[in-house]
């Protein structure tokens, strides 16, 4: 199996330090194994993409010394897949529509549990207001609802995913799903990582997997994309690590193969905070118009070198 790896940045701003460091990171990993390093373009948020961002990626990433077969994969082209794979979830069950805004659902975790949390890799944890509230009817004559917010109800989820029982999980389905990471996690996670399936219902909580104005969500898409790309190993920051059991998750629901995953460090800025696009200072862009040089870049963030 060749190594095949991917970048994929949005195109909504400029790529920085940790973009390139990302990048290049990923990039020297392929080589070193003689594989593949692909680039997406993850375009899905069309009201925030810009053409001319876009193009500024390909300038920055090749002036770093990045190459990559052509045609790239856009997310914007892959709406019909996408558009697929939330019919086979919704004809199971999995998919409920919600109605709720962001200020209801802070209002209705604006008392939360001891001890529960109220924040998880899909940013606030949803309540389940609009699950199970209405009747709902999977046949022909109960289409997916488009144009509209759908969640995965994460109890069914875990149910059909597949999670392996244990004795000591204390349920009879509340089993153990897990995945390869070769980086490490937030608390220094490595190697085999394992979750729960009452872990994803208490701190992930119902996922949105199409919203009004994508119709698809960045888990769905990312999930589809690798799989479609035939990526065996994603590489990508560290914030991204919890975000993972949602994606094997999903990977077990569609049968899709899951990566290995390599997390690394985040590139901060002096006061430690995570870059931002909108953190212009430290744009690619702008450290070449001031003369930097690719090894210059490779400096800033620590890969002096090539792994290769």
């Amino acid at each position: 199996m060749t190594f095949t790896t991917r970048f994929a940045p949005s195109p909504t701003g400029p790529l920085h330090l940790g973009h390139a460091y990302s990048a290049l990171l990923a990039h020297d990993m392929a080589q070193a194994q003689g594989g593949d390093f692909l680039l997406r373009i993850e375009d899905i948020d069309q009201s925030r993409a810009r053409p001319d961002w876009e193009a500024q990626i390909f300038e920055d990433l090749k002036w770093l010394g990045l190459w990559w077969p052509e045609p790239v994969l856009r997310q914007s082209e892959r709406q019909a897949v996408y558009n697929a794979a939330l019919d086979q979830l919704w004809q199971r069950g999995l998919l409920f529509e919600c109605t709720c805004t962001r200020a209801d659902i802070k209002n209705a975790l604006a008392a939360p549990q001891e001890g529960v949390p109220t924040h998880g890799p899909d940013g606030l944890i949803y309540p389940g207001t609009c699950r199970g509230s209405w009747e709902q009817s999977f046949s022909d004559t109960h289409p997916r609802p488009r144009n509209t917010v759908l969640r995965l109800d994460m109890d069914a989820a875990c149910r059909q995913a597949g999670f392996e029982p244990r004795i000591e999980s204390g349920s009879p389905w509340d089993g153990f799903l897990g995945f390869t990471e070769t980086g490490t996690g937030p608390e220094r996670q490595t190697g085999l990582v394992e979750f729960r399936a009452s872990d994803m219902q208490r701190a992930v909580g119902d996922i949105v997997v199409a919203r009004r104005d994508m119709g698809t969500s960045y888990h769905l898409s990312v999930v589809l994309d690798d799989a479609a790309q035939g990526v065996t190993h994603v590489i990508r920051g560290a914030d991204l690590f919890e975000a993972t059991k949602i994606h094997v998750v999903l990977q077990r629901l569609l049968d899709l193969p899951t990566p290995i995953y390599h997390h690394h460090r985040l590139i901060r800025d002096d006061v430690g905070k995570r870059l931002a696009k909108r953190d212009d200072a430290r744009a690619i862009s702008k450290y070449r118009a001031e003369g930097a040089t690719p090894s210059d870049i490779r400096a800033m963030v620590g890969l002096e070198s090539s792994l290769i």
